[in-house]
């Protein structure tokens, strides 16, 4: 059986990649969700095993001590970090696995996992990702303008992704990274056990 695919998709605040990704799963439930963990408070309508699973500071640098975490970075003081056993398991069992994290984070898993595909999520502009930001009206005018340089800074870091999506509706970026794993999936190197069943058969 060949390893799964590990599939990595990252994007600025405001770009939508919850949305995408969730549009994304309804789509092709076959794949394996990873859920982070995180010690920021959870946000209304939010479950601890669901969205995140939520840890105290204590319990997360525990968790570090013991190797626990494929990533882990800390993002506007909170820490952030993908369980690795629940990965490891799902892609040793040929399941595609999907990660949805930061660009702190995803930097280290291509450090790590140099066989994933790195998708980036673009906002149609600037000014359109300024917009969703302001429009979520969870930001003080201060952590908006934090966010936003954080989110042009993000941009930057995604050039470093083997993929770029931009997402002006969510529909036509979903086709796009379904496109995109398809393609991965039918790649040479993925597939030994065919070529190998072919040479046995002649």
């Amino acid at each position: 059986m060949e390893q799964g695919i590990l599939i990595v998709i990252s994007g600025a605040s405001g770009t939508g990649k919850g949305t995408v990704c969730k549009k994304l799963l309804s789509e092709m439930p076959e794949i394996y969700y990873s859920i982070s963990a995180t010690t920021r408070k959870p946000r209304s309508g939010e479950t601890d095993g669901v969205e995140y699973f939520f840890l105290t500071v204590d319990d997360f640098k525990q968790k570090i001590s013991e190797g626990k975490f494929l990533e882990y970075a800390e993002v506007y003081g909170n820490f952030y970090g993908t369980p690795l056993y629940k990965i490891e398991e799902h892609l040793k069992r040929g399941e595609n696995v999907l990660l949805e994290i930061d660009t702190q984070g995803a930097l280290n898993v291509m450090q790590k996992c140099p066989e994933g595909v790195f998708i980036f999520l673009l906002p149609p502009s600037l000014e359109e990702l300024y917009s969703r930001i302001k429009n979520r009206g969870t930001e003080s005018e201060e952590t908006l303008q934090t966010r936003f340089s954080a989110a042009k800074a993000e941009i930057e870091i995604g050039k470093k992704y083997q993929y770029a999506v931009v997402n002006d509706t969510v529909d036509a970026a979903v086709e796009k990274i379904k496109s995109i794993i398809t393609a991965e999936s039918l790649k040479v190197q993925r597939n030994e056990n065919i070529f190998n069943a072919v040479e046995e058969d002649n």
